[in-house]
């Protein structure tokens, strides 16, 4: 079986494609190449679970990819979503390892995933499905092995039965086995709010670099999870103008500029942006409307060719995972629009993610403003990295960013050697 059949999907096929042209680009050791394609162990699991209805029962496929293991424990998400696959999940994990690379964090990169419809479960069914998935991946999961975060479809809530679970079969309390979850766990006061405020510390740094300012620039926002929201608040507390934002129940404008803690307020109610008051109803799509810095903080795949010469922003940030086609992205270059990748403008998730870890593992909690420092100086210094090398090698900040985590997972590879 080829590589392309076992992790067959359009996300794999995007990441290696994006891979192979920087391997070509540096020159990358043959004795590494070919390697750093595959995951070095995927586990895929089928277990049942029971339904409220008691007498019905399920069966779901899960997966945990691990894609590098030279660099330390492995680290990344664990996503609920009806399409998951080996193939995107692989893809996520090959994606993490760079993303960790680049800003300097010991992980090698993973993810995980059960392909299921979050919506669809209780409270109660969600809760068993976590804590079965979590039973399964016993074997592959540790402190010091791999350390899960949410993701698509899980939150804390999420986190905190995987680590009960894995405590409880462990036979003592393991904060450290997972990330993102409830501060009365252990977990981070920053965590939820990283990787927007990371998105826009970079952004406001890459403005700099182009000769604008983002205060007073207009921002537009697809999806409004919590890295949407923090993007917006951050972006509304430096004095940017955020007109349009959307998530799934609809989409707001105002030229003028939304008030985002009033917004918050609405969908503390309404539970969508839908509505608000201080703005009108979106009438044409979110990616198309004329703006300063577009932020897509959804779903991956969103900017593609059939739509990229309709955008007319000036700098877009990629604060999802992979929302710009490969075959789109190099419109954009053509079209001089400047590109925040998403393997370093939402690195602030798993920047926050390590600082949590390194906390359990000391078991002792740093102050919030610590936190929020040593993110900004690990994000800003990562982007001041990538801009460098961008600048000497005469390439997009994506090609930039994939050299530098490359170079890195590669130095790791190379010089463990191989065992035997």
């Amino acid at each position: 079986m080829t590589n392309a059949q076992l992790y067959d999907s359009h996300m794999y096929t995007e990441v290696i494609r994006q891979y192979e042209e920087v391997a070509e680009f540096i020159n990358l050791d043959s004795n590494i190449r070919e390697r750093l394609k595959h995951p070095q162990r995927a586990l895929v699991v089928t277990f049942p679970f029971r339904r409220d209805e008691y007498e019905e029962v399920e069966t779901v496929i899960g997966y945990r990819v691990q894609h590098v293991l030279s660099m330390g424990p492995t680290k990344g998400g664990i996503r609920y979503a009806p399409d998951v696959n080996l193939g995107e999940v692989t893809a996520l994990s090959i994606l993490m390892s760079w993303k960790s690379a680049i800003v300097g964090l010991p992980f090698g990169g993973a993810k995980g995933g059960v392909a299921i419809d979050p919506t669809s479960l209780t409270r109660g069914e969600k809760q068993r499905v976590t804590r079965r998935y979590t039973a399964e991946l016993l074997p592959v999961i540790g402190v010091e092995k791999d350390i899960p975060a949410p993701d698509l479809g899980t939150d804390e809530q999420t986190m905190a039965w995987i680590m009960d679970t894995y405590s409880n079969f462990v036979g003592s309390p393991q904060p450290g086995i997972v990330t993102g979850k409830p501060a009365a766990l252990g977990g981070s006061v920053t965590r939820r709010e990283a990787t927007g405020r990371g998105a826009i510390a970079v952004t406001a740094q890459a403005m700099e670099k182009i000769g604008k300012t983002y205060k007073g620039s207009n921002v537009v926002i697809q999806g409004f999870g919590n890295v949407g929201r923090y993007a917006a608040l951050d972006s509304y507390e430096r004095g940017a103008k955020v007109i349009a934002i959307n998530d799934l129940g609809g989409g707001i404008f105002n030229p003028k500029g939304i008030n985002i803690p009033e917004l918050f307020k609405h969908i503390a109610k309404s539970h969508t942006v839908s509505g608000f008051d201080g703005s009108d109803e979106l009438s044409e799509e979110i990616l198309e409307v004329k703006c300063d810095v577009l932020i897509p903080a959804a779903i991956g795949g969103v900017i593609t060719t059939s739509n990229v010469n309709n955008i007319k922003a000036h700098v877009i940030v990629e604060a999802a995972n992979s929302p710009t086609t490969v075959s789109a992205d190099k419109i954009l270059r053509d079209n001089d629009v400047l590109v925040i990748p998403d393997i370093l403008a939402n690195a602030g998730g798993v920047t926050a993610s390590y600082f949590e870890w390194v906390q359990n593992r000391q078991n002792y909690l740093w102050k919030e403003k610590d936190l929020y420092d040593r993110l900004i100086e690990t994000m800003t210094s990562a982007f001041e990295e990538v801009w460098t090398i961008s600048q000497k090698n005469n390439c997009d900040l994506r090609t930039g960013a994939l050299i530098k985590g490359i170079k890195r997972v590669a130095s790791a590879k190379l010089t463990r050697g191989l065992f035997p």
